[in-house]
């Protein structure tokens, strides 16, 4: 198995479009396409769909290691709003120590400009993961 197919268990992510694009050591990249089943009220994209697609990223950097890590606080901020196109969620684990990792995420359009910033603690399990840790 790999991180990949490990992911894939995240039906929520998958029911959002979310897609996987890249893992390294404590780094990931997500993409997801705004669609009109992620729209708001305001016709823009859901801040739920937004935390989705950085809780992805966040959960692939803090598991790249093959030790099941969960989060245990976030905070996200918006600072623009999409309405079409593409995503992007850029991870970088900023901390990682035995039982406790912290990772920082950046959501951006296609453009390049910043939607939104997530940052997130996670918790490491005693559960190794069934692949090999990503170096």
């Amino acid at each position: 198995m790999t991180i990949h197919e490990f992911l894939q268990g995240d039906k929520f992510a998958l029911l959002a479009g979310v897609e996987l694009l890249e893992v390294g050591n404590g780094y990931a990249r997500a993409r997801m396409e705004i669609k009109p089943e992620l729209l708001n009220g305001g016709g823009v994209c859901q801040g739920g769909a937004i935390f989705t697609l950085a809780d992805l990223a966040f959960a692939a950097a803090t598991n790249s290691h093959a030790q099941l890590t969960l989060s245990i606080t976030t905070t996200i901020n918006f600072f623009k709003a999409e309405s079409k196109g593409y995503l992007y969620a850029e991870a970088q684990e900023v901390f990682n120590r035995k039982r406790l990792s912290n990772c920082e995420v950046r959501v951006t359009n296609e453009a390049g400009d910043l939607i939104a910033t997530f940052n997130g603690t996670g918790y490491r399990k005693e559960t190794p993961l069934p692949f090999a840790p990503i170096e």
